[in-house]
């Protein structure tokens, strides 16, 4: 029989190469975890700038609790009450006085915040310390209670001719002042009005950075006052190198 056209069978095409899809999609992968990286990098970038920007600046809240108590001028956190008694003498023409004074006085313990300078306080960031150094204490006084001075004693027949008594009053009132302004100089007294002192500073500083949520601590202590032979250097750097650095 004659041939009809029937066509030969084509071959079948060739299956593309395996080791070609898997190069291609280890490339592809590899492109992914790069963008990926790339992603997280940068993501990590922004996070830290934003917590640079929106963390609390302890140099900052302090140099405004500095600002604060700078503009109180003058703090008073302790007082005390003091008794004075005195007694002057006076001879003149075979005559003599004598009188005695019973001398209630207050006496406040100041601190001159205007002094308080911004060199004063220092922010350790390694120890998360603050320190606050103060100016001397002072005293205001005494502020006498003149209602209840009591006088004992007169001029007798010295008085009578003379300004006797005139002059012992005198004198026991100087005398009732100075011994007020002793009492409250002794160094018991001196330690209570820098302790007092030194808790309301220390709050005026820790509690803003605590509302910050900055843990730290704050030392307080006096210009005059003793410092230990065995503290360290202090390396710390004031809020007013920080704060000008940052200008």
């Amino acid at each position: 029989m004659a041939d009809r056209g029937v066509t030969p069978d084509q071959p079948a095409p060739a299956p593309a190469p395996r080791g070609n899809i898997g190069t291609f999609l280890a490339k592809a992968g590899g492109v992914i975890v790069l963008l990926l990286l790339a992603l997280l990098l940068g993501l990590w970038g922004v996070q830290r700038y934003v917590t640079k920007r929106l963390a609390p600046d302890p140099t900052s809240i302090a140099a405004a609790s500095l600002a604060g108590l700078r503009e109180q001028n003058r703090m008073s956190a302790f007082a005390a009450r003091y008794v004075a008694v005195v007694t002057s003498r006076q001879s003149q023409l075979g005559f003599s006085a004598q009188k005695t004074l019973i001398m209630p006085g207050s006496v406040r313990y100041e601190v001159d915040l205007a002094k308080l300078g911004a060199r004063d306080v220092r922010w350790d960031a390694a120890s998360n310390t603050l320190s606050v150094r103060l100016p001397p204490v002072e005293l205001d006084g005494p502020q006498v209670d003149l209602a209840a001075i009591r006088e004992y004693g007169s001029g007798g027949v010295l008085a009578t001719f003379t300004d006797a008594e005139k002059q012992l009053d005198e004198a026991n009132r100087r005398a009732g002042q100075t011994e007020l302004l002793r009492q409250a100089s002794q160094p018991a007294m001196i330690r209570l009005a820098r302790d007092a002192t030194r808790r309301a500073v220390e709050n005026n500083f820790a509690l803003p950075l605590r509302a910050a949520g900055v843990e730290a601590k704050v030392q307080v202590a006096f210009a005059d006052e003793p410092v230990a032979s065995d503290e360290r250097w202090d390396v710390s750097r004031s809020v007013e190198d920080v704060l000008a650095n940052r200008r």
